[in-house]
C-alpha cells in the first residue's frame, strides 16, 4: 500500500514538472500588428525621411524579411488570414467587415490547446467571437493613454505563456491635419500620382506616434525576466498605398522577428513569406503539430538560419465589393520568384460572357467592368525589373510561356480554394456594409437602380 502511494506521488510530481518546464520553456509569443503601412515606409526598408527608430532597432536586433505578403490588402481579410494559417477563399473572409467560417479553427483554438492564453490588444476586425475565442480582451488603445500597466502585468505572469497580439490602430487613418513633416520630409514613391489628395504628412506622424509606442513596449519588454524566451513578431496588415488591390504596393509588407539567443542579429532574408505562415511557425516553435488543412507553412527554419524558400507560388486575393466603391470586380493573382500574373474576372473586354438574364444583375455587373475600363483580363509582371508594375507582359508573344504557367497554377489554387468564382458566373456578394444597390457618397449611382437587388440575386454564403 505505501509502494502504490509513494508511486502515486512519483507520477503526480513527474507531471507537475512535466507542467512547469514546459510553462518555463515553452516561448512566449507577441505580434505587434500596424495598421495600413506601406512596407517602403520604414527606414529599414529604405525610407530615408520617415522616423521609424524602434523598428529599426528591432531589425537590428533580429531577422528582416525582404519578401514578406498579405493574401488580400484589405482590414478583414488580412487579419483572419494571419490568425488561422489560410487564405481568404478558404476561411471564408474575402470581403471586407465580414466573418469568417463558422467551423474554421484559429490561433485561440490551437495555441489553447498548447498551453497558452492567447490575448488581443487594440483593433480586432474579425468574427466570429466563437473562432475568435480570445483568453483576454485587453483595450490597450485607451484613449489618449496606452495601457503600459496593464502590458507589464501580462508579460510578468509566467504561471503559463502567453501568445499576445498588440493590434495597433496606426498609422490607419484619420491623419493629423497639423504634423512636423512637410513636402521635403516626404519619401516620393515611383507609383504616387502626382494629384494624389492623401495626407503623406499626416500619415508620415501617425507612422511616429505608433513607432514611439512600440518603443515603449520593447523597453518593457527588455526590462522583464522573460525577454529571452520571448519570439516578437512585428508586422503590417497591409499597405495603405494601392490598398484594395493586387499590387505589390498593397500586398507586400514589413516582417521582422526578434527572438534573443535563437534569432542571430542584424540578419536579413529574401526567402517569400506570407502572414499565413505565422501560425504554423507558432505551432512550430511550440513543439505542436501543424494542421494539414491550412495553408501556411512554418518559417522557424529560417529563423534559425536556413535560408531555402518555402514557397514556391504565393497567391492574392481582391475583392472591390463592401469597400466604398462598391464593384463588382474580382481578381486573382499568382507569384513565383520572379514573375505576377493577375486575372480580372470582370474586365470590360469580357463583360459579355459575364452577363446572365437578370437585367439588375447586369447592371451592377456592368458598372463594375466599366469602373475598371483600363484593366485588362490578364497582367504579367517581371517583379525583377518591373518592381512597380508598370509594364504589362501579358500580350507579349515571348512571355506566354511564362503566363501559360502562372495561368495553370492560379487555376489549380482556386479549384483547392473552392473560390466563389467557380459557383457562379459572376458572383454578387451580399454585403453587409456596401450595399451594390444603395446610394452613399461613395456610390453614387442613379435612382433607377436603388433598391433593385433581392435576397436570391446574391451569392449564397456563410455571412
Amino acid at each position: 500500500m505505501v509502494l502504490k502511494s509513494r508511486c502515486l506521488l512519483l507520477i503526480v510530481y513527474g507531471c507537475l514538472f512535466k507542467y512547469l518546464v514546459f510553462a518555463q520553456t515553452n516561448p512566449n509569443l507577441i505580434i505587434y500588428l500596424a495598421d495600413d503601412q506601406n512596407q517602403l515606409d520604414y527606414g529599414c526598408y529604405g525610407n530615408p525621411l520617415v522616423q521609424t527608430s524602434a523598428v529599426d532597432r528591432l531589425s537590428k536586433e533580429g531577422i528582416l524579411f525582404e519578401n514578406a505578403y498579405v493574401a488580400q490588402a484589405i482590414c478583414a481579410p488580412s487579419r483572419s488570414m494571419l490568425y488561422t494559417g489560410m487564405y481568404p477563399l478558404k476561411n471564408g473572409c474575402y470581403a471586407n467587415h465580414t466573418a469568417v467560417k463558422p467551423n474554421v479553427k484559429s490561433i485561440t483554438y490551437y495555441l489553447k490547446k498548447a498551453g497558452y492564453n492567447v490575448i488581443l490588444s487594440g483593433k480586432s476586425h474579425v468574427k466570429p467571437n466563437s473562432v475568435f475565442n480570445w483568453s483576454k480582451y485587453v483595450s490597450f488603445n485607451e484613449k489618449p493613454q496606452f495601457n503600459f500597466e496593464r502590458f507589464k502585468q501580462i508579460i510578468h505572469d509566467t504561471k503559463q505563456p502567453y501568445c499576445l497580439i498588440i493590434a495597433s490602430e496606426l498609422p490607419h487613418g484619420p491623419y493629423p491635419k497639423s504634423s512636423d513633416y512637410n513636402g521635403k520630409t516626404l519619401f516620393k514613391l515611383p507609383y504616387e500620382s502626382k494629384n494624389s489628395t492623401f495626407n503623406k504628412a499626416g500619415y508620415y506622424q501617425n507612422i511616429e506616434d505608433d513607432n514611439n509606442l512600440l518603443a515603449q513596449v520593447l523597453n518593457i519588454l527588455e526590462a522583464s525576466p522573460t525577454e529571452n524566451n520571448t519570439l516578437f513578431v512585428y508586422a503590417s496588415d497591409h499597405g495603405i498605398t494601392r490598398k484594395w488591390s493586387l499590387y505589390e504596393p498593397g500586398l507586400r509588407v514589413p516582417l521582422i522577428v526578434k527572438w534573443p539567443k535563437v534569432i542571430d542579429s542584424n540578419t536579413r532574408s529574401d526567402v517569400r513569406v506570407s502572414l499565413i505562415d505565422i501560425l504554423p511557425t507558432f505551432l512550430d516553435v511550440a513543439g505542436q503539430e501543424i494542421p494539414k488543412d491550412i495553408d501556411g507553412k512554418s518559417f522557424y527554419s529560417v529563423l534559425k538560419g536556413n535560408n531555402k524558400q518555402i514557397h514556391e507560388y504565393l497567391y492574392a486575393v481582391s475583392t472591390r465589393q463592401n469597400v466604398r466603391g462598391a464593384q463588382v470586380f474580382p481578381s486573382r493573382s499568382v507569384r513565383d520568384k520572379r514573375y505576377k500574373y493577375i486575372k480580372n474576372f470582370n474586365a470590360y473586354e469580357r463583360l459579355s460572357e459575364n452577363l446572365g438574364d437578370n437585367s439588375n444583375i447586369n447592371a451592377f455587373i456592368k458598372r463594375g467592368a466599366e469602373a475598371f475600363k483600363y484593366k485588362p483580363y490578364e497582367e504579367l509582371y517581371d517583379l525583377n525589373n518591373d518592381p512597380y508594375e508598370k509594364n504589362n507582359l501579358a500580350a507579349v508573344a515571348k512571355y506566354s510561356t511564362i503566363k501559360n504557367k502562372l495561368s495553370k497554377q492560379l487555376d489549380l489554387w482556386m479549384i483547392n480554394q473552392d473560390d466563389i468564382l467557380l459557383q457562379s458566373k459572376m458572383p454578387i456578394l451580399k454585403a453587409n456594409q456596401h450595399p451594390l444597390d444603395k446610394k452613399t457618397r461613395w456610390n453614387k449611382i442613379p435612382d433607377h437602380l436603388v433598391n433593385t437587388l433581392n435576397e436570391t440575386d446574391y451569392l449564397q454564403n456563410h455571412y
